[in-house]
């Protein structure tokens, strides 16, 4: 049996603890929470990475290394989220619990202190983040930006939601750009944490045995000298709620591929007023969002016009987004029928084995998250963005009565926004 508590802590701080004694690891995780911008986008990727390379009192990887293995191979990892219109930044760490420990090991505490002088303490040069470590992580940073464009799964859903959301938070990737990946310097980067780390929400997750009190006064000793001058209130992400009416917008570019990547992306509207989360999950997967699911079964399996078909609902911003990889040929025909298997989904015929598959899949993908500690942290974040009034162990009791009507109703509001269709350098179809 778990327990869930929620508190403010410091200003700005909010820590949620999960009292759970059936796991042999806990985990602990501080977040900081910033507005998604595309001109912070990519310092705040950076930044993290950055942080880890050392403190004051452990100036160097190797430091760090070798105190984590005196802590039981404690590990601390960067860890950076798009979750919305929100960038979630920071550190994630799973160590052994304590209650399997000799007494007084603390690796709790330790693990704590550590991750608060990574955030707080950092090795500097002349008052100023080391520049080595800037440098060095700036050309990662380039490296895993470029390394998102050659995966063409992955760069056609970019330009999706490039297309479906220019001009907004949305539409920035979680890395940045590389124009701007490219700019940071010893002097921005410096500049920009001193103002992140007064200024931004916070949000401290932990699992594990220990109690929410012992908890509560770690974190606060990890976090005593955070600066909080003029804190930013917990940035939001801005779900549309409007029924979508313009025209699709449709989009064709060549490259040197040898597998067509079509992407579709639609717009939630009314479903998104009042959302039943259990619902859309269910949606979802009856879609395609399973191996039983009509893009499965159907375009894929069925009538093979695809190499592969799946959808994705993204809760914290209210979209769809429909990804296939195609021959060059078959790109009115997969479109088309797309299209089609979701007006089946609109007018209810669901198969009773679609429906129990739909269930199934999301009722184990629930059970999973819950039965491990960095599972759990996912969940709870989203759940203090979304302001979820139900825990996220009550979803899976709630996906079993979603019915049929509820499907079909959440699919007639979906709206195809834009089409993204990437294919070879001589296609001339």
């Amino acid at each position: 049996m778990q327990k869930v508590y929620n508190k403010q802590i410091m200003r700005g701080v909010n820590l949620t603890c999960v009292k759970a004694e059936k796991f042999k690891t806990g985990c602990l995780s501080i977040t900081l929470m910033t507005q998604l911008d595309k001109k912070t986008a990519a310092m705040n990727a950076m930044l993290p990475n950055v942080l880890r390379r050392g403190t004051a009192r452990l100036p160097d990887m190797e430091s760090i290394a070798a105190e984590l293995d005196n802590m039981y191979g404690v590990r601390i990892e960067p860890a950076l989220r798009k979750k919305g219109e929100i960038q979630c930044i920071g550190f994630y760490a799973d160590f052994p619990d304590d209650a399997f420990l000799p007494h007084g090991k603390n690796i709790l505490e330790k693990t704590a202190d550590l991750i608060g002088e990574m955030l707080l303490q950092p090795a500097t040069s002349g008052g100023r983040l080391k520049a080595e470590y800037v440098d060095s992580e700036r050309e990662n940073l380039i490296s895993d930006i470029k390394a998102e464009i050659n995966d063409k799964r992955v760069y056609a859903s970019m330009r999706l939601t490039e297309m479906m959301f220019k001009g907004e938070r949305y539409g920035v990737s979680r890395l940045g750009s590389l124009h701007d990946a490219g700019k940071i310097t010893v002097h921005s980067l410096t500049r920009h944490y001193k103002e992140l780390i007064s200024t931004a929400a916070i949000q401290v997750f932990y699992c594990g045995a220990a109690d929410p009190e012992y908890v509560e006064q770690i974190v606060r000793g990890s976090l005593s000298t955070l600066p909080r001058t003029d804190v930013s209130d917990m940035p939001s992400t801005e779900v549309s709620t409007e029924e979508w009416t313009a025209p699709v917008k449709y989009l064709t570019e060549k490259m040197d591929v040898t597998q067509g990547k079509l992407v579709m992306g639609y717009r939630l509207g009314e479903a998104m007023r009042q959302p039943d989360h259990a619902a859309l999950m269910v949606f979802n997967a009856v879609f395609g969002g399973a191996v039983t699911s009509k893009l499965f079964m159907n375009v894929r399996e069925r009538l093979s016009l695809c190499y592969y078909a799946s959808s994705g609902v993204d809760r914290l911003k209210g979209i769809m987004k429909v990804s296939s990889g195609i021959e060059f040929s078959k790109y009115n025909e997969a479109l088309s029928e797309i299209q089609r298997q979701l007006e089946s989904v609109k007018n209810g015929e669901i198969l009773p084995l679609e429906m129990e598959g739909a269930k199934k899949a999301v009722i184990t993908a629930i059970y999973s998250a819950l039965d491990e500690p960095g599972g759990l942290e996912s969940l709870y974040l989203d759940k203090s963005i979304l302001g979820l009034p139900v825990d996220p162990s009550d979803l899976a009791p709630m996906v079993s009565e979603v019915t049929v009507d509820q499907v079909a109703k959440i699919a007639s509001c979906a709206k195809l926004d834009s089409v993204y269709f990437l294919t070879g350098e001589d296609d001339d179809a």
